[in-house]
């Protein structure tokens, strides 16, 4: 692999210690992960709530150990999960001012998640109410317009992601992301991929793998090549979702990924596209 491929790259889904399931790296150990491969940015995700604050004591602990001899930041978000209040403007606000990049819509608190699981549904976070969104995603919109920042699908149904996306780029939100869909949770058809990407120039998240219980992974690669392939690499962004325990550590799932990609002739320039470039403008980073 041109480990060339590797510099600069930007990862906006990995998910670190703490955490209330064990992952593969603290916050820190990611952070250093990324300085020895030379990335340019990494997102760290929690499904308990915010990271915007241990993104912040990243840059700091990396300004002062390394002296500003890198150009790697760190990043982070909020997740809409009951912990959080669920779809709550307040909570939004207060991370995007903090320097939040992404809102994930609920995930282990969204109803298609709770379903899928066979969990109960008492302690759900309905995006949609009669078929429409409800009233405090509509804040969160204007705030996420506002603040050009992203918006991302997390786990609610692919049903559900239409209409809010639909939604959402009515009240001007410009950065949208499809998280994981091929994760079995999810579930999005390639056709409906497809249809998001040409009717809402969505930007699909493709992940290294999705879990399956039992400590057991499956790969993702085959149905993401299927996914560039059927939409177009303009609108599929290479992350990992890393940090399980299981998984291989971050950077060997990135490279692991990237060189899938090249041995099935994606062409190099494209792979960057897919690795940096789409990330980059999300986050309005310069590359």
């Amino acid at each position: 692999m041109n480990k060339k491929l590797l510099e600069g790259i930007i990862d906006m889904h990995v998910h670190t210690n703490p955490d209330i399931r064990h992952r593969r790296y603290d916050d820190f150990e990611l952070m250093e992960a990324g300085i020895r491969i030379g990335a340019r940015a990494i997102v760290i995700k929690t499904h308990q709530g915010t990271t915007v604050d241990r993104a912040y004591l990243c840059n700091k602990h990396n300004e002062l150990t390394h002296h500003s001899d890198n150009n790697f930041t760190m990043f982070g978000g909020i997740t809409l999960n009951r912990q959080m209040g669920g779809i709550n403007p307040y909570a939004v606000e207060s991370a995007l001012k903090l320097g939040g990049k992404v809102v994930w819509l609920p995930t282990q608190s969204a109803r298609n998640h709770l379903v899928k699981m066979k969990q109960p549904l008492d302690r759900c976070v309905d995006v949609l109410k009669d078929g429409k969104p409800v009233p405090e995603l509509y804040d969160i919109f204007r705030l996420v317009k506002d603040f050009n920042i992203v918006l991302a699908t997390s786990h609610i149904s692919p049903e559900e992601s239409y209409r809010v996306i639909e939604a959402a780029r009515d009240a001007g939100v410009k950065k949208i992301v499809v998280t994981h869909p091929e994760w079995w949770l999810v579930d999005m058809s390639l056709d409906d991929q497809v249809r998001l990407a040409r009717d809402y120039d969505v930007i699909h998240e493709h992940c290294f793998a999705q879990p399956l219980g039992g400590g057991k992974y499956k790969s993702n690669l085959p149905m993401n090549l299927e996914a560039i392939e059927a939409c177009g690499y303009k609108n599929v962004m290479v992350c990992t979702d890393g940090g399980q325990v299981e998984n291989p550590c971050w950077e060997d799932a990135l490279a692991q990924y990237i060189q899938y990609l090249i041995d099935h002739n994606i062409p190099e320039n494209q792979i960057y596209h897919m690795t940096h470039t789409i990330q980059a403008n999300l986050l309005d980073l310069s590359i």
